[in-house]
């Protein structure tokens, strides 16, 4: 089946998928309406979100990839008005414009982040 998930610098080397962060775990929304994807894409960018790409993508490929790297996923019905949490992590795993190689001291190592980018452009 055929879903819409949001993504962040969509088809570039600092892509991004949207979660939502809910304790120490991450949700991937999959809308089953474009229009519905879009709208929570709106929403976001209310809350000051750079502006997110719905993308089409098969719902395996996503059920896979949270799979991968052990986050939950959740289908959201044609019609659900879902809507973002008030409150927002401060810090992103990706950045809005492309940012010089982290420092090697840094929470994630560049061969994580090359591994998580090799996974998010095979769901393309």
């Amino acid at each position: 089946m055929r879903v819409f998930v949001l993504l962040f610098n969509a088809r570039t080397e600092n892509e991004g998928i949207h979660t939502i962060q809910l304790g120490d775990r991450n949700k991937v929304l999959m809308f089953e309406s474009e229009d519905d994807a879009t709208r929570f894409g709106v929403m976001l960018e209310a809350q000051d979100f750079p502006e997110a790409t719905v993308e089409a993508i098969d719902d395996q490929e996503i059920k896979e990839f949270c799979d991968s790297v052990d986050y939950d996923w959740e289908l959201v019905p044609a019609g659900a008005l879902a809507i973002p949490p008030e409150d927002n992590v401060t810090q992103t795993q990706w950045q809005a414009q492309e940012q010089p190689d982290p420092e090697p001291d840094s929470e994630v190592s560049q061969n994580e982040l090359d591994s998580m980018r090799r996974r998010l452009e095979g769901l393309l």
